[in-house]
């Protein structure tokens, strides 16, 4: 595996680790997302929709870390639609984990400049660099597990 799947790997690590206490933090005291998160409107936010925030970081954390544990996940493709060709393996693990930060920095982003819940506060800032971030680094990953996969089947033919 390279260097940079591995760095990858523990990074994602880390930030699933991270939202897990973020999970904790909502349902131990839902003020933590008024007063870090929601400052444009704190008045929002109550027990149910920070328990609901909780569910949801806490969902993003199991998948990161799980790809974490297993950044190759080849899973099946059945659809003829899904690129690559059907029945070829594909790492859909990873393209969910990736899209869990795109969602990330979609909620936040719109939060700050649609709804105007949110501040570009530093509570805001960092989900927003720590989504940035890792969208960055797991489009650069993508390009090695492709590479790690041609030279496997180079390998086998």
């Amino acid at each position: 595996m390279s260097r940079f799947l591995n760095v990858l790997r523990s990074w994602l690590v880390m930030v699933s680790v991270i939202a897990a206490g973020n999970t904790l933090q909502s349902f131990r005291d839902h003020s933590f997302l008024s007063e870090k998160l929601y400052t444009g409107s704190p008045g929002l936010v109550n027990g149910l929709q920070a328990r609901t925030f909780g569910i949801w970081t806490l969902l993003s954390s199991v998948i990161r870390c799980l790809c974490a544990i297993d950044i190759r996940n080849q899973t099946y493709c059945a659809t003829e639609h899904y690129l690559p060709a059907p029945g070829t393996d594909c790492p859909l693990l990873y393209y969910i984990t990736l899209f869990t930060f795109f969602m990330a920095l979609v909620h936040f982003l719109s939060e700050v400049f649609i709804y105007h819940t949110a501040a570009l506060t530093i509570g805001v800032m960092a989900p927003l660099m720590v989504a940035s971030f890792s969208i960055l680094g797991m489009l650069i990953g993508l390009q090695y597990l492709e590479v790690e996969a041609l030279s496997e089947n180079k390998k086998k033919n």
